[in-house]
Parts: C-alpha cells; structure tokens; sequence
C-alpha cells in the first residue's frame, strides 16, 4: 500500500513539542540492506541487485510530564537522514529526510518507528534519457519508512545497538506520472549512542479513570484540492477539489469512529475519459461520461496529542466512468488549530495505486 503521505505527521508533532523540558536525547545509525519488493509488475525490470544504504536519526525521549505522553507509552520523536544506493543505474540512488515517531512495547524493547519526509532521486524518469524509470516520475517524493526493532540502550556505557526489519517507500502520489513507485524490504543493525549522563523518572500520575472518555457526535465538513496526473505519462496535470461532510464519534482518548460521504471534482478524469474515447474505441466510452464521482466511506481517527492519524474506506455510489474500482483508501493526518479547526494532508488511493496527494481545511462542530 502506498503511504506516501503520513504528511508531516513527526514534522508538526515534534514543533509542538519542541518547548517540553526534562528530556534526554540520543541518536542512532543504522545500516541496512535487502530487495525491492514486486508489487507492481511493471517494476520487474528495475528488480536486480540488493538495495543498501545507512539511516542516521536524531531522537528526543518524552518522559510523561504530559498525559498524551503517558497514554503512548512515553514514545519518543526526531528527525532521521538516509541515503539508500538502489543497485540500479536506472533507479540511482535516493536521499531523504524524515520526521519520526519512535512507540516501545515489551518493556521498551521493541520499537516501532514510522517516519514521513521528502526524498530526492537523482534519475527520475526522462521519455529521451531515463525511459525505463518508471518508478519515478520526478526528483522529489514523499517517503515513508517503518522499522520494527529490537532495541537495548545502554549496553557498554552509553552505547547500545537494535536490529530488526525495515520498509522505505518512495513515491509521488501520482502528482507527475509515471509513478509505480518503489518499496524495499531490508534488515538494519544500528548502533545507539545516549547523549546526556543522567535521566528522569518515567511519569505515571494517570488518574484510575482516565480511559473513561465521553464526547458528543461531532459533524465536520472537509474542503481539500492538489494536482495530479493519470497513469498516462504526458496527459498533464491538473486541479482537483473534494467536499467532505462526516459525523464523528470518541469512543474513548485515542480513537473516534467516523460515516459520511465524499462528492470528487477530479478534473484529470476530463482528459482520460478524452484518451479512453479516442485511443480504445473498443472499451465504448463515449467521451461524454461525467468525471465527477461521489463516494460514502466509513473511518477511525486515532488522536495524538493535537494530531491525528485518519484511517478511510470508501465505496462510490455515483460512478459513471470506471477509473481503478469502485473501492478507495485515504490515510493521513489531521493538525488541530483548536477546539474546531484542522488543517489535512492525506493520501487517496485505489488498492496500491495512489489518485492524489490532498490538502485540506476542515471544521469540527
């Protein structure tokens, strides 16, 4: 699945964060190597060696003097730097930036890392020197890594090490055909170095019934836009603009569920219904066909602090051309600005193939 944009997900959080006192930091390097994953057959060609590279992050601990913190298990936050070699002239080779979210389970053992940033390919996809990159259809992309690892500090001095398995994914979200996109599946071994002497306390102040949370039904009404492109290199680019209006539900401090509906204003469609009418008589499209499209979808917000990750599925009842299936995804985040703005960068996405890379502002009554 394409996450191209848990957008800006770490990179908000972290300015929130940013002002938090009492907090140690660390940083860790991490040597990785493995395969691209075939998700898509279209990459086949791009598949040859072992893909390698080394992750240097940089990470803030959180020690629950606020409750949000607490709730996640005193999670921590930072930036990460990659370089990865894709053992492909036609590829190249990739750098990018993250912000990160480390989570611990197993009494801070196992960590899991999400991060979210930018990239730059220095061979993306050119029709009269790069024809083959089919993966990648601009210099810079959005990128998505997890690391699942186990992790020990402190082993000899300061220094401790984790290992485990790691995914990059590398994609524009369909801003600029082409864009199959490229995930690689590796193993890392990192070392960790503690940058302060001492630390403090983890907080467990937590009232009893903290986990007892009730809110009324809210109701939000969502605008959000970007370019994209169809598959079809060269089509252009184009505007396009979404209504959203749901209600939603906290169910508890984490998680509120979500059912409403989605009226899409998708203006590349314009010149891909065009394409389909005049390149491929045999699929009887008229070129009449509205490109318009409205969609119901049910889906989860999970809060943290005044970010949210949001989780959709959706199922288009209006639907007059058939464009990817009837089923779409959208993953992504939403920033509170208070008690009832939000600002939204999200991924839509058929399956494994992203539509559009969206921009939102939305209002919670």
């Amino acid at each position: 699945m394409k996450l191209t944009v848990l957008g800006m997900f770490c990179i908000i959080c972290s300015v929130s964060l940013a002002q938090e006192k009492q907090n140690t930091s660390y940083v860790d390097i991490n040597y990785f190597k493995g395969n691209i994953a075939l998700h898509n057959n279209d990459i086949l060609h791009l598949i040859k060696g072992h893909p390698e590279g080394v992750i240097v992050a940089w990470n803030k601990k959180t020690f629950g003097f606020n409750a949000w913190e607490q709730r996640y298990n005193h999670p921590d936050y930072g930036v990460s730097l990659a370089y990865q070699n894709l053992k492909n002239e036609v590829l190249g080779n990739v750098v990018s930036a993250y912000a990160h979210y480390n989570f611990y389970f197993f009494k801070r053992h196992l960590m899991f890392r999400i991060g979210q940033g930018l990239a730059y390919t220095n061979n993306p996809y050119d029709k009269e020197t790069n024809f083959r990159n089919n993966a990648f259809g601009t210099h810079i992309m959005s990128s998505t890594y997890a690391m699942l690892n186990y992790k020990k500090e402190r082993v000899l001095g300061r220094f401790g090490f984790q290992a485990g398995l790691s995914l990059i994914h590398y994609s524009n979200a369909n801003v600029k055909a082409p864009n199959t996109s490229i995930n690689s599946t590796t193993l890392n071994f990192g070392v960790t170095y503690n940058l302060d002497e001492n630390t403090p306390e983890y907080q467990h102040t937590l009232a009893e019934n903290d986990r007892q949370y009730n809110q009324p039904i809210k109701y939000n009404v969502v605008f959000r836009t970007g370019i994209n492109e169809s598959d079809v290199v060269g089509s252009g680019q184009f505007p396009f603009y979404i209504i959203s209006a749901y209600a939603d539900k906290r169910i508890n401090r984490k998680s509120a569920l979500q059912l409403g509906a989605d009226v899409f204003f998708s203006n590349f469609l314009k010149e891909q219904i065009y394409y389909k009418s005049v390149a491929f008589p045999e699929d009887n499209v008229s070129g009449d066909e509205d490109y318009k499209r409205v969609g119901i979808f049910a889906g989860h917000e999970l809060f943290v602090n005044k970010t949210s990750l949001v989780t959709q599925l959706g199922y288009y009842v209006y639907y007059p051309f058939d464009f990817e299936g009837r089923t779409y995804f959208r993953i992504g985040l939403k920033r509170y600005i208070n008690d009832k703005w939000f600002g939204a960068l999200t991924l839509k996405s058929h399956g494994a193939k992203a539509e559009a890379v969206e921009f939102g502002l939305g209002v919670r009554l």
